[in-house]
């Protein structure tokens, strides 16, 4: 393997963890595809971003940044990395520099997900509880992965990690596809993000799109192969 091949780094969304890129791993692996999947804080844009970022800057040579869902708004921000020269959006939010998660979604009609969100609360720091969001354990499987088998869906309902809700007001500080190449797979069925908000992203961002009919949020995950194909052709254009 030529040390010129990106590693590409997967970043997970909320109410995800790394392991939802685990069949997407695979592929990339069987094709020589250097991949690491770190782990997204879920704790703010701003912070999330500068996580994603300092794992890139720390990698030896170029990277391709795939974002999932809310992982896609961190790619936008962290994908200003000077080695990073790739991003992929999966079923994801694309902003604009100065634009939030809400902004975004504001502007079409709400998914499933946003009446099927369950409020917790979490310590911080400086002194009142700071709250967070997951998807209530009964809508988990129809909001986001109404394509993979329920008893997958059982295990993963009750393993979500939660999303600070503080994350859908913060502004995104850059927009890095104004400057890197961008491809993005838009979930014909998601039911989680709004598949407009997917396609508009995707399309202001002058990304690559390909659109998966019927896919639900949680594509990575039930179409694993398709995903890396799409990372694939990302790595082979940046090479």
């Amino acid at each position: 393997m030529t040390t010129s091949t990106p590693t590409v780094v997967l970043v997970h969304g909320a109410f995800a963890d790394a392991a939802s890129w685990s069949g997407v791993i695979t592929e990339l692996q069987s094709h020589g595809i250097p991949v690491i999947a770190p782990p997204n804080p879920l704790r703010g844009l701003a912070a999330d971003a500068a996580y994603v970022a300092s794992v890139a800057s720390q990698i030896e040579g170029p990277v391709v940044l795939v974002g999932h869902s809310y992982g896609g708004a961190l790619i936008t921000v962290a994908g200003t990395t000077e080695n990073v020269v790739g991003l992929v959006y999966v079923a994801a939010y694309v902003l604009e520099e100065g634009e939030s998660l809400g902004e975004l979604q504001g502007r079409f009609p709400d998914s499933p997900l946003v009446s099927s969100l369950k409020q917790w609360t979490y310590p911080v720091a400086d002194g009142d509880p700071a709250a967070e969001v997951t998807i209530t354990a009964e809508a988990f499987p129809s909001v986001f992965a109404a394509d993979v088998p329920a008893d997958v869906t059982k295990v993963l309902a009750v393993a979500q990690r939660p999303l600070a809700a503080g994350a859908f007001t913060e502004t995104a500080s850059a927009a890095a596809w104004k400057t890197k190449p961008s491809w993005a797979l838009v979930a014909g069925a998601d039911q989680a993000i709004n598949p407009e908000v997917e396609r508009f992203g995707a399309k202001r961002a002058g990304a690559t799109i390909v659109e998966f009919e019927g896919a639900s949020h949680a594509v990575a995950v039930s179409q694993p192969a398709a995903v890396a194909d799409l990372i694939r052709d990302a790595v082979r254009s940046v090479s």
